[in-house]
Protein backbone atom coordinates (compact mmCIF):
# COMPACT_ATOMS: atom_id res chain seq x y z
CA UNK A 1 0.00 0.00 0.00
CA UNK A 2 1.39 3.59 -1.00
CA UNK A 3 0.95 6.49 1.37
CA UNK A 4 1.88 9.71 0.24
CA UNK A 5 3.18 11.58 3.38
CA UNK A 6 1.54 15.04 3.89
CA UNK A 7 2.07 18.00 6.63
CA UNK A 8 -0.23 16.49 9.03
CA UNK A 9 -1.09 13.15 9.36
CA UNK A 10 -4.39 12.22 11.89
CA UNK A 11 -5.98 8.94 11.43
CA UNK A 12 -2.85 7.33 9.18
CA UNK A 13 0.23 8.38 11.46
CA UNK A 14 0.68 5.18 12.88
CA UNK A 15 0.27 3.25 9.53
CA UNK A 16 3.32 1.13 8.77
CA UNK A 17 4.48 0.73 12.77
CA UNK A 18 2.90 -2.70 13.66
CA UNK A 19 4.28 -1.80 17.37
CA UNK A 20 1.94 0.79 17.50
CA UNK A 21 -0.85 -1.86 17.70
CA UNK A 22 0.54 -2.68 21.31
CA UNK A 23 -1.41 -0.57 24.31
CA UNK A 24 2.13 0.01 25.64
CA UNK A 25 3.72 1.58 22.17
CA UNK A 26 0.44 3.69 21.95
CA UNK A 27 0.94 5.14 25.03
CA UNK A 28 4.34 5.74 24.61
CA UNK A 29 3.24 7.68 21.16
CA UNK A 30 0.59 9.96 23.04
CA UNK A 31 -2.14 7.70 23.23
CA UNK A 32 -5.02 8.17 25.54
CA UNK A 33 -3.65 11.52 26.96
CA UNK A 34 -7.07 12.89 25.02
CA UNK A 35 -8.97 10.71 26.92
CA UNK A 36 -7.52 11.70 30.02
CA UNK A 37 -8.40 14.96 28.94
CA UNK A 38 -11.78 14.53 28.33
CA UNK A 39 -12.88 12.94 31.53
CA UNK A 40 -11.43 16.18 33.49
CA UNK A 41 -14.26 17.94 31.04
CA UNK A 42 -17.83 18.31 31.32
CA UNK A 43 -20.02 16.40 27.96
CA UNK A 44 -20.88 19.65 26.95
CA UNK A 45 -17.61 21.26 26.41
CA UNK A 46 -16.74 18.03 24.22
CA UNK A 47 -19.40 18.56 22.40
CA UNK A 48 -19.03 21.59 21.75
CA UNK A 49 -15.21 21.09 20.84
CA UNK A 50 -16.41 18.54 18.50
CA UNK A 51 -18.67 21.22 16.62
CA UNK A 52 -15.99 23.54 16.67
CA UNK A 53 -13.54 21.51 14.72
CA UNK A 54 -16.44 21.30 11.65
CA UNK A 55 -15.62 17.34 11.57
CA UNK A 56 -18.11 15.65 9.26
CA UNK A 57 -18.97 12.26 9.39
CA UNK A 58 -16.42 9.60 7.16
CA UNK A 59 -18.93 7.87 6.36
CA UNK A 60 -20.76 8.71 3.79
CA UNK A 61 -23.73 11.24 4.22
CA UNK A 62 -21.02 13.91 5.55
CA UNK A 63 -23.26 15.15 8.52
CA UNK A 64 -21.55 17.18 11.54
CA UNK A 65 -20.45 14.46 14.20
CA UNK A 66 -20.61 17.27 17.26
CA UNK A 67 -24.19 18.51 15.84
CA UNK A 68 -24.96 14.71 15.60
CA UNK A 69 -24.09 14.14 18.97
CA UNK A 70 -25.72 17.32 20.48
CA UNK A 71 -29.37 15.32 19.63
CA UNK A 72 -28.93 13.21 22.14
CA UNK A 73 -32.15 14.39 25.06
CA UNK A 74 -30.05 15.61 28.21
CA UNK A 75 -32.60 13.47 30.49
CA UNK A 76 -31.93 9.96 28.77
CA UNK A 77 -31.10 7.54 31.34
CA UNK A 78 -29.58 5.01 28.89
CA UNK A 79 -27.71 6.08 25.91
CA UNK A 80 -25.53 3.46 23.63
CA UNK A 81 -22.85 4.60 20.85
CA UNK A 82 -22.46 2.64 17.95
CA UNK A 83 -19.50 2.29 15.31
CA UNK A 84 -19.71 1.52 12.21
CA UNK A 85 -17.02 -0.64 11.06
CA UNK A 86 -19.40 -2.18 8.34
CA UNK A 87 -17.43 -0.92 5.34
CA UNK A 88 -19.28 -2.67 2.45
CA UNK A 89 -18.87 -0.07 -0.29
CA UNK A 90 -17.42 -0.93 -3.77
CA UNK A 91 -14.41 0.84 -3.77
CA UNK A 92 -13.69 1.76 -0.34
CA UNK A 93 -11.76 0.10 2.04
CA UNK A 94 -10.12 2.86 4.35
CA UNK A 95 -11.66 1.73 7.57
CA UNK A 96 -10.25 -1.66 7.56
CA UNK A 97 -6.85 -0.44 7.51
CA UNK A 98 -7.56 2.41 9.68
CA UNK A 99 -8.78 -0.34 12.33
CA UNK A 100 -5.68 -2.63 11.60
CA UNK A 101 -2.78 -0.11 12.08
CA UNK A 102 -4.57 1.77 15.03
CA UNK A 103 -6.91 -0.14 16.77
CA UNK A 104 -6.16 2.00 20.06
CA UNK A 105 -6.68 5.19 18.49
CA UNK A 106 -10.30 3.76 17.47
CA UNK A 107 -11.16 2.84 20.80
CA UNK A 108 -9.93 6.27 22.47
CA UNK A 109 -12.22 7.95 20.02
CA UNK A 110 -15.18 6.09 20.76
CA UNK A 111 -14.25 6.57 24.63
CA UNK A 112 -14.28 9.95 24.18
CA UNK A 113 -17.58 9.93 22.28
CA UNK A 114 -19.33 7.74 24.52
CA UNK A 115 -18.23 9.89 27.64
CA UNK A 116 -19.61 12.92 25.82
CA UNK A 117 -22.89 11.74 25.51
CA UNK A 118 -23.25 9.63 28.72
CA UNK A 119 -22.85 6.25 27.43
CA UNK A 120 -21.49 3.50 29.38
CA UNK A 121 -21.25 1.17 26.49
CA UNK A 122 -20.11 1.37 22.92
CA UNK A 123 -20.42 -1.48 20.10
CA UNK A 124 -17.94 -1.85 17.57
CA UNK A 125 -20.22 -3.84 14.68
CA UNK A 126 -17.31 -4.97 12.42
CA UNK A 127 -17.98 -6.29 8.98
CA UNK A 128 -17.90 -10.50 9.17
CA UNK A 129 -15.33 -10.98 6.16
CA UNK A 130 -12.56 -8.56 8.27
CA UNK A 131 -11.18 -11.51 10.13
CA UNK A 132 -7.81 -9.61 10.16
CA UNK A 133 -9.13 -6.22 11.52
CA UNK A 134 -11.80 -8.28 14.14
CA UNK A 135 -8.76 -10.29 15.60
CA UNK A 136 -6.78 -6.92 16.23
CA UNK A 137 -9.48 -4.98 17.76
CA UNK A 138 -10.59 -7.96 20.17
CA UNK A 139 -6.57 -7.90 21.22
CA UNK A 140 -7.03 -4.06 21.94
CA UNK A 141 -10.24 -4.31 23.52
CA UNK A 142 -8.67 -6.62 25.86
CA UNK A 143 -5.55 -4.24 26.56
CA UNK A 144 -7.84 -1.32 27.06
CA UNK A 145 -9.84 -3.31 30.02
CA UNK A 146 -6.42 -4.63 31.64
CA UNK A 147 -4.99 -1.10 31.75
CA UNK A 148 -8.06 0.34 32.98
CA UNK A 149 -9.10 2.47 30.12
CA UNK A 150 -12.55 -0.04 29.58
CA UNK A 151 -13.79 -1.11 32.73
CA UNK A 152 -15.67 0.09 35.97
CA UNK A 153 -13.76 3.48 35.78
CA UNK A 154 -12.69 4.75 32.40
CA UNK A 155 -9.30 6.37 32.52
CA UNK A 156 -9.57 6.54 36.88
CA UNK A 157 -12.74 8.94 36.58
CA UNK A 158 -15.34 6.88 37.66
CA UNK A 159 -17.03 6.58 34.72
CA UNK A 160 -17.91 3.25 33.87
CA UNK A 161 -17.33 2.08 30.19
CA UNK A 162 -17.51 -1.44 28.58
CA UNK A 163 -17.03 -2.03 24.42
CA UNK A 164 -18.19 -4.53 22.88
CA UNK A 165 -16.73 -6.13 19.31
CA UNK A 166 -20.11 -7.48 17.59
CA UNK A 167 -19.09 -9.65 13.80
CA UNK A 168 -21.85 -8.83 11.04
CA UNK A 169 -23.05 -11.23 8.67
CA UNK A 170 -21.52 -9.55 5.56
CA UNK A 171 -25.10 -7.92 4.46
CA UNK A 172 -24.34 -4.39 2.59
CA UNK A 173 -27.62 -3.08 4.23
CA UNK A 174 -26.29 -3.12 7.38
CA UNK A 175 -23.67 -0.43 6.72
CA UNK A 176 -27.34 1.55 6.66
CA UNK A 177 -27.83 2.76 10.64
CA UNK A 178 -30.83 1.48 11.21
CA UNK A 179 -30.42 -2.23 9.72
CA UNK A 180 -27.00 -2.17 11.69
CA UNK A 181 -29.28 -1.29 14.69
CA UNK A 182 -31.79 -4.21 14.18
CA UNK A 183 -28.98 -6.81 13.81
CA UNK A 184 -26.98 -5.76 16.78
CA UNK A 185 -30.74 -6.82 18.32
CA UNK A 186 -30.59 -9.69 16.46
CA UNK A 187 -33.19 -9.04 14.22
CA UNK A 188 -32.94 -8.90 10.10
CA UNK A 189 -31.64 -5.95 8.75
CA UNK A 190 -34.14 -3.85 7.59
CA UNK A 191 -33.50 -0.44 7.60
CA UNK A 192 -36.40 1.61 10.07
CA UNK A 193 -38.42 3.97 8.63
CA UNK A 194 -37.45 7.46 10.11
CA UNK A 195 -38.36 9.59 12.60
CA UNK A 196 -38.06 8.51 15.08
CA UNK A 197 -34.63 9.03 14.35
CA UNK A 198 -31.73 6.90 16.67
CA UNK A 199 -30.65 9.79 18.55
CA UNK A 200 -34.43 9.47 20.44
CA UNK A 201 -34.53 5.76 19.88
CA UNK A 202 -32.01 3.75 18.78
CA UNK A 203 -30.30 0.54 19.75
CA UNK A 204 -33.12 -1.73 22.19
CA UNK A 205 -35.05 1.41 21.77
CA UNK A 206 -32.84 3.98 23.62
CA UNK A 207 -30.98 6.85 22.37
CA UNK A 208 -28.20 6.35 20.29
CA UNK A 209 -25.13 7.89 18.30
CA UNK A 210 -23.71 5.93 15.21
CA UNK A 211 -20.62 7.20 13.80
CA UNK A 212 -17.85 5.70 11.39
CA UNK A 213 -14.47 4.68 12.21
CA UNK A 214 -12.50 7.49 10.74
CA UNK A 215 -14.72 10.00 12.04
CA UNK A 216 -14.05 8.70 15.71
CA UNK A 217 -10.37 8.19 15.02
CA UNK A 218 -10.54 11.88 14.52
CA UNK A 219 -11.81 13.07 18.13
CA UNK A 220 -8.71 11.95 20.19
CA UNK A 221 -6.46 15.03 17.76
CA UNK A 222 -9.25 17.25 18.29
CA UNK A 223 -8.96 17.06 22.10
CA UNK A 224 -5.47 17.30 21.75
CA UNK A 225 -5.03 20.29 19.47
CA UNK A 226 -8.57 22.26 19.71
CA UNK A 227 -11.77 22.45 17.34
CA UNK A 228 -10.25 25.40 15.97
CA UNK A 229 -6.80 23.81 14.83
CA UNK A 230 -8.58 20.81 13.76
CA UNK A 231 -11.27 23.11 11.66
CA UNK A 232 -8.60 25.39 9.97
CA UNK A 233 -6.91 22.41 8.69
CA UNK A 234 -9.78 21.38 6.20
CA UNK A 235 -12.45 23.16 4.03
CA UNK A 236 -14.69 25.97 4.99
CA UNK A 237 -17.70 23.76 7.38
CA UNK A 238 -15.55 20.54 6.48
CA UNK A 239 -12.74 20.49 9.02
CA UNK A 240 -9.76 18.18 9.11
CA UNK A 241 -8.30 15.92 7.02
CA UNK A 242 -9.71 12.87 4.67
CA UNK A 243 -8.18 9.27 4.76
CA UNK A 244 -8.68 8.84 0.65
CA UNK A 245 -9.50 5.11 -0.87
CA UNK A 246 -7.56 5.44 -4.16
CA UNK A 247 -7.95 2.42 -6.29
CA UNK A 248 -8.33 1.75 -10.00
CA UNK A 249 -6.14 2.79 -13.10
CA UNK A 250 -3.52 4.82 -11.06
CA UNK A 251 0.15 4.76 -10.39
CA UNK A 252 -0.08 5.00 -6.79
CA UNK A 253 -3.08 3.25 -5.18
CA UNK A 254 -3.80 2.87 -1.66
CA UNK A 255 -4.86 5.11 1.73
CA UNK A 256 -3.96 8.47 1.42
CA UNK A 257 -4.56 11.16 4.18
CA UNK A 258 -5.23 14.87 2.20
CA UNK A 259 -6.66 17.69 4.02
CA UNK A 260 -10.51 18.15 3.58
CA UNK A 261 -10.86 20.26 0.07
CA UNK A 262 -8.00 19.29 -1.83
CA UNK A 263 -8.34 19.39 -5.48
CA UNK A 264 -9.52 15.87 -6.32
CA UNK A 265 -7.21 16.51 -9.38
CA UNK A 266 -4.42 16.95 -7.33
CA UNK A 267 -5.22 13.51 -5.55
CA UNK A 268 -5.49 11.54 -8.63
CA UNK A 269 -2.16 13.12 -9.92
CA UNK A 270 0.06 13.94 -6.85
CA UNK A 271 -1.25 11.84 -4.34
CA UNK A 272 -1.74 8.72 -6.08
CA UNK A 273 1.05 9.48 -9.43
CA UNK A 274 -1.28 9.62 -12.13
CA UNK A 275 -2.38 7.18 -14.76
CA UNK A 276 -1.02 3.69 -14.38
CA UNK A 277 1.83 2.53 -17.16
CA UNK A 278 -0.46 1.45 -19.96
CA UNK A 279 -0.53 5.31 -20.84
CA UNK A 280 -4.29 5.70 -21.59
CA UNK A 281 -5.72 9.37 -20.47
CA UNK A 282 -7.82 9.74 -17.82
CA UNK A 283 -12.23 9.18 -18.87
CA UNK A 284 -13.92 9.35 -15.99
CA UNK A 285 -13.90 9.60 -11.63
CA UNK A 286 -16.33 7.96 -9.18
CA UNK A 287 -15.42 9.65 -6.30
CA UNK A 288 -16.74 8.56 -2.96
CA UNK A 289 -17.60 4.78 -3.73
CA UNK A 290 -19.53 3.04 -5.86
CA UNK A 291 -22.89 4.75 -5.02
CA UNK A 292 -21.59 8.21 -5.83
CA UNK A 293 -22.72 9.73 -9.69
CA UNK A 294 -19.67 9.09 -11.89
CA UNK A 295 -17.61 12.63 -12.84
CA UNK A 296 -16.25 13.09 -16.28
CA UNK A 297 -12.61 13.91 -16.98
CA UNK A 298 -13.58 16.90 -17.42
CA UNK A 299 -15.16 17.98 -13.87
CA UNK A 300 -12.31 16.38 -11.52
CA UNK A 301 -11.24 20.30 -10.73
CA UNK A 302 -13.40 20.46 -7.67
CA UNK A 303 -12.62 20.60 -4.25
CA UNK A 304 -12.92 17.12 -2.04
CA UNK A 305 -15.48 18.38 0.34
CA UNK A 306 -19.30 17.78 0.68
CA UNK A 307 -20.40 20.89 0.26
CA UNK A 308 -18.17 21.95 -2.54
CA UNK A 309 -18.60 18.88 -4.69
CA UNK A 310 -22.41 19.32 -4.39
CA UNK A 311 -22.10 23.49 -4.81
CA UNK A 312 -19.55 23.58 -7.68
CA UNK A 313 -20.77 24.77 -11.45
CA UNK A 314 -17.61 22.38 -12.68
CA UNK A 315 -19.92 19.74 -12.75
CA UNK A 316 -22.91 19.17 -14.84
CA UNK A 317 -26.11 18.23 -13.44
CA UNK A 318 -27.63 14.99 -14.53
CA UNK A 319 -30.83 15.55 -17.25
CA UNK A 320 -33.86 13.98 -16.02
CA UNK A 321 -36.90 11.92 -18.26
CA UNK A 322 -39.55 14.22 -18.49
CA UNK A 323 -41.99 13.92 -15.58
CA UNK A 324 -39.59 12.24 -13.44
CA UNK A 325 -38.49 14.14 -10.35
CA UNK A 326 -35.72 13.34 -7.93
CA UNK A 327 -34.45 14.35 -4.52
CA UNK A 328 -30.86 15.32 -4.48
CA UNK A 329 -29.62 18.58 -2.94
CA UNK A 330 -30.81 22.23 -3.68
CA UNK A 331 -33.31 22.36 -7.04
CA UNK A 332 -33.15 18.63 -7.17
CA UNK A 333 -29.89 18.61 -9.27
CA UNK A 334 -27.95 15.54 -8.99
CA UNK A 335 -23.88 16.56 -8.57
CA UNK A 336 -21.86 14.35 -6.40
CA UNK A 337 -20.06 13.75 -3.22
CA UNK A 338 -17.07 12.81 -1.86
CA UNK A 339 -19.27 9.82 0.17
CA UNK A 340 -16.95 7.14 1.72
CA UNK A 341 -14.28 8.45 1.14
CA UNK A 342 -13.42 6.11 -2.02
CA UNK A 343 -11.83 7.40 -5.59
CA UNK A 344 -11.79 5.22 -8.30
CA UNK A 345 -9.50 6.28 -11.31
CA UNK A 346 -11.03 4.92 -14.75
CA UNK A 347 -9.08 5.25 -17.56
CA UNK A 348 -10.01 5.57 -21.30
CA UNK A 349 -11.04 2.16 -23.32
CA UNK A 350 -13.01 1.40 -20.27
CA UNK A 351 -16.80 -0.21 -21.27
CA UNK A 352 -18.83 2.14 -18.85
CA UNK A 353 -22.20 0.22 -19.89
CA UNK A 354 -19.85 -3.33 -18.58
CA UNK A 355 -18.84 -1.19 -15.27
CA UNK A 356 -22.43 0.59 -14.56
CA UNK A 357 -23.97 -3.19 -15.32
CA UNK A 358 -21.45 -4.16 -13.12
CA UNK A 359 -22.95 -1.59 -10.18
CA UNK A 360 -26.08 -2.47 -10.92
CA UNK A 361 -25.67 -6.16 -10.17
CA UNK A 362 -24.17 -5.32 -6.48
CA UNK A 363 -27.03 -3.26 -5.43
CA UNK A 364 -29.89 -5.69 -6.69
CA UNK A 365 -27.96 -8.27 -4.83
CA UNK A 366 -27.81 -6.17 -1.83
CA UNK A 367 -31.55 -4.86 -2.09
CA UNK A 368 -32.92 -6.07 1.36
CA UNK A 369 -35.90 -6.33 -0.48
CA UNK A 370 -38.34 -4.65 1.84
CA UNK A 371 -39.30 -2.06 -0.37
CA UNK A 372 -40.72 -2.63 -3.42
CA UNK A 373 -39.21 -0.06 -6.25
CA UNK A 374 -35.94 -0.76 -4.79
CA UNK A 375 -36.53 -4.73 -4.83
CA UNK A 376 -37.86 -4.72 -8.27
CA UNK A 377 -35.97 -1.73 -9.62
CA UNK A 378 -32.57 -2.41 -9.06
CA UNK A 379 -33.29 -5.81 -10.72
CA UNK A 380 -34.45 -4.54 -13.89
CA UNK A 381 -31.55 -2.16 -14.09
CA UNK A 382 -29.07 -4.91 -13.15
CA UNK A 383 -30.77 -7.08 -15.70
CA UNK A 384 -30.78 -3.98 -18.44
CA UNK A 385 -27.93 -2.54 -18.15
CA UNK A 386 -26.28 -6.72 -18.22
CA UNK A 387 -27.53 -7.26 -21.19
CA UNK A 388 -26.94 -4.11 -23.20
CA UNK A 389 -23.87 -4.91 -21.80
CA UNK A 390 -24.04 -8.44 -23.47
CA UNK A 391 -24.66 -6.88 -26.87
CA UNK A 392 -27.81 -8.34 -26.22
CA UNK A 393 -29.79 -5.04 -25.83
CA UNK A 394 -33.45 -4.28 -27.37
CA UNK A 395 -34.62 -0.89 -28.64
CA UNK A 396 -35.86 1.84 -25.87
CA UNK A 397 -33.37 0.12 -23.02
CA UNK A 398 -31.21 3.54 -22.55
CA UNK A 399 -34.52 5.45 -22.21
CA UNK A 400 -36.07 2.14 -19.73
CA UNK A 401 -32.85 2.46 -17.62
CA UNK A 402 -33.79 5.98 -17.16
CA UNK A 403 -37.35 5.90 -16.33
CA UNK A 404 -36.65 3.04 -13.87
CA UNK A 405 -34.00 4.48 -12.19
CA UNK A 406 -36.16 8.04 -11.61
CA UNK A 407 -38.88 6.45 -10.02
CA UNK A 408 -36.89 4.80 -7.09
CA UNK A 409 -34.72 7.23 -5.84
CA UNK A 410 -36.85 8.98 -2.68
CA UNK A 411 -38.72 6.66 -2.57
CA UNK A 412 -37.35 4.00 -0.16
CA UNK A 413 -37.38 3.67 3.51
CA UNK A 414 -33.53 3.85 3.44
CA UNK A 415 -30.64 5.02 1.04
CA UNK A 416 -30.40 2.11 -0.60
CA UNK A 417 -32.92 3.01 -3.44
CA UNK A 418 -30.53 6.35 -3.79
CA UNK A 419 -27.14 4.42 -4.48
CA UNK A 420 -28.55 2.66 -7.28
CA UNK A 421 -30.50 5.15 -8.82
CA UNK A 422 -27.49 7.97 -8.25
CA UNK A 423 -24.78 6.28 -10.10
CA UNK A 424 -27.41 4.69 -13.23
CA UNK A 425 -28.57 7.96 -13.75
CA UNK A 426 -24.93 9.90 -13.81
CA UNK A 427 -23.75 7.28 -16.14
CA UNK A 428 -26.69 7.81 -18.48
CA UNK A 429 -26.20 11.34 -18.74
CA UNK A 430 -22.18 11.33 -18.81
CA UNK A 431 -21.78 8.92 -20.69
CA UNK A 432 -25.09 8.13 -22.72
CA UNK A 433 -23.53 8.01 -26.03
CA UNK A 434 -22.22 4.55 -25.14
CA UNK A 435 -25.13 2.98 -23.95
CA UNK A 436 -27.17 4.47 -27.50
CA UNK A 437 -24.13 3.05 -29.33
CA UNK A 438 -24.83 -0.78 -27.50
CA UNK A 439 -28.75 -0.34 -28.18
CA UNK A 440 -28.20 0.90 -31.50
CA UNK A 441 -27.42 -2.80 -33.40
CA UNK A 442 -30.07 -4.57 -31.58
CA UNK A 443 -33.39 -6.29 -32.59
CA UNK A 444 -36.58 -4.10 -32.41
Amino acid sequence: MTRIVTQHLIVTQHFGNEQAKQLAVYEQLGGYAALRKAVSLTPQQIIEEVIASNLTGRGGAGFPAGKKWSFIPKDAETVYLVVNADEGEPGTFKDRWLMYWDPHRLIEGACIAAYAIRAHRFYIYIRGELVRELRVLEQAVAEAYERGYLGPSMAGSGWAMDAVVHRGAGAYICGEETSLLNSLEGKRGYPRLKPPYPALRGLFDQPTVVNNVETLMNVPTILERGGHWFADLGFPGDGGTRAVALSGHVKSPGIHEVPVGTNLRSIIFEQGGGMRESGKPLKAVIPGGSSMPILSAAEIDVPYAFQAMLKSEQIREVEQAPGIKFRWGAGGTLRSMPGSGAVTVIEEGTCMVALCARIMRFYAHESCGQCTPCREGSGWLAQVCTRLARGAGRRGDVDLLQRVAGQIGGNTICALGDAVTWPMLAFLTKFRGEFEAKEAGAAP
